[in-house]
């Protein structure tokens, strides 16, 4: 089994705590009122920015407001000073607090004379267990708003629940008074709403909003575009979804879910107490954390990789992304979505890549089949020969080919749980256009190096910084990644899905590829919906 640090090496992405933060200056003028607070914010010569580090937008998640959808902030007497870090939600082991419900923003400067600006507001990458969206200066994400001055717009980054305390199913937790199912998911939503109430107090256009995730981020991008609870809503009209992870989503009262349950109350010492709802909001959160952390590294070579994933409910996700994939009834008219070609790789066994192997795998197609029953406990004989004969021991897709059993279940994993995802987003929206990253080793979060941070590539490789980053920008800007392009002629623009196209980003250049293969795959994949939870 992978060690903690590297598994996550790949998944906690969008966004982590930038490079050391550079000398800012304090501007009194820089003072924001909203109706709970009046708000200090402060500005970067160096990087042309203003920014306000840390706004409370709920209450503390402590006690009854835990597994509970997210409480209107407090008020706030006198100036809050936003300049400064804040903790993110209770994490994997001792890190994290309960109160943790706050978010940052940053610009460009701007004034009440000029236009209002787009939005973005991103979801942190994590595994849907950890993560945070605290941040320094410069910012996470910063090299796509630098990346040219045709674009100018607000980006906001929010925390929000996950592992237990975010995504705790169940029968109880939707029957009892105090808690809801998904409150991580709610906590998103809320980021949303708050934008709508206050984002044009901060130079923003609350008409104008676009979400933005990698990895379990861009999971929650597809949570916020499927939601039921967020149709009719308005809260956000283009959807970015980089490496999107969507694991298996079961409904909250089903077996999966109700094992995860009872291992809860079990391991908490509120197994048959007369409130174990109750009990389990009044537990030590150390107890929590320790039966999270057992929880989340129990599947993580077989059907659900960290466990802690949403779950279809009855009032905000009440669908799973297939049945809207089918509807192409997106909350987004506009999707941008991304994969990269090895991806998968980072989730699968790593005995599978050698003869003398670990962890009870290697690389003989028996111990591939095991993974296979195991990574698709709902698959019978039938469907488990079908799906070996779509990734055959020799094979091939649009980019690679192979003939290993590693790459072999890295490309099925890949699919299943992060291309697909990206392909049906994009595929669903009246909008859409799908960016494979193939730059060695494109494993997660590999293209992360041209976007999140500032760092020598995007000087080094400018043609993939401009043509890549650039899109992303002009496609947060307009809805369209075309639009304000910034490499010349030679370089091809982002095709749309519709076209049967996707824009590629290769060591060699930028060009166009098919996708006939990875629908072909992906329609597999749907039609086995009622097996496969997706």
């Amino acid at each position: 089994m992978l060690s903690n640090n590297s598994l996550f090496r790949f998944v906690f992405v969008l966004l982590l705590v930038s490079v050391t933060a550079t000398p800012i200056t304090q501007n009194d003028s820089l003072l924001v009122t909203l109706d709970y607070g009046t708000f200090q914010g402060a500005q970067s010569a160096a990087y042309n920015l203003t920014y306000f580090r840390r706004i409370p937008f709920g209450a503390s998640t402590a006690g009854t407001n835990r597994f509970r959808a997210p409480q209107p902030p407090a008020s706030i007497n006198g100036t809050y000073s936003t300049d400064r870090a804040f903790d993110m939600c209770p994490q994997r082991t001792v890190n994290g607090s309960e109160d943790c419900l706050y978010l940052g923003l940053y610009s460009r400067p701007w004034t009440p004379s000029q236009p209002l600006r787009p939005v973005l507001l991103t979801f942190y990458g994590g595994g849907f267990i950890q993560g945070s969206a605290s941040f320094t200066i410069p910012p996470s994400g910063f090299p796509v708003l630098n990346v040219s001055t045709t674009n100018d717009y607000v980006v906001v980054y929010s925390n929000y629940r996950t592992n237990v305390f975010g995504l705790l199913p169940g029968k109880k937790i939707q029957e009892a008074k105090t808690t809801d199912l998904n409150p991580g998911l709610l906590d998103q939503q809320a980021a949303l709403v708050w934008i709508q109430k206050h984002i044009e107090k901060f130079g923003g256009d609350k008409t104008n909003v676009t979400i933005w995730g990698q990895s379990a981020g861009g999971g929650s991008v597809v949570a916020q575009s499927i939601a039921t609870g967020n149709k009719g809503k308005g809260l956000f009209s283009k959807a970015l979804a980089s490496s999107p992870y969507w694991p298996k989503t079961y409904r909250y009262d089903s077996p999966e879910a109700e094992e995860l349950y009872e291992e809860v109350v079990q391991g908490t010492g509120c197994k048959g107490k007369p409130d174990e709802v109750g009990c389990l909001q009044s537990v030590d959160v150390q107890t929590l954390r320790d039966v999270s952390l057992r929880l989340s590294t129990s599947h993580t070579y077989n059907s659900s990789s960290y466990t802690w994933s949403p779950v279809i409910d009855d009032a905000f996700l009440t669908e799973p992304l297939s049945e809207v994939v089918r509807k192409k009834t997106l909350n987004a008219d506009m999707v941008l979505s991304s994969y990269n070609l090895h991806e998968g790789e980072n989730f699968i066994p790593p005995g599978l890549q050698s003869a003398a192997g670990s962890a009870g795998f290697n690389s003989s197609s028996a111990s591939f089949d095991a993974w296979l029953k195991g990574f698709l406990p709902g698959f019978g004989e039938k469907e488990i020969e079908q799906a070996k004969e779509l990734y055959p021991q020799d094979g091939s897709t649009e980019e690679l080919t192979w003939n290993s059993t590693y790459t072999r279940a890295g490309v099925l994993y890949r699919d299943l749980i992060l291309a697909c995802p990206a392909y049906w987003l994009a595929n669903s929206a009246s909008k859409g256009s799908l960016i494979e990253y193939t730059i060695s080793p494109a494993k997660h979060a590999s293209d992360t190096i041209y976007w999140n941070q500032v760092n020598a590539v995007q000087n080094s490789d400018p043609l993939t910084y401009h043509g890549y980053t650039g899109a992303l920008a002009s496609f947060i800007e307009t809805g369209d990644p075309n639009a304000h392009k910034i490499t010349n002629a030679t370089v091809g623009s982002v095709p749309r899905i519709d076209s049967g196209k996707q824009f590629l980003v290769n060591a060699g250049g930028l060009t166009t590829g098919t996708v006939d293969m990875l629908k072909k795959r992906c329609d597999f994949w749907l039609s086995q919906a009622g097996k496969v939870p997706v």
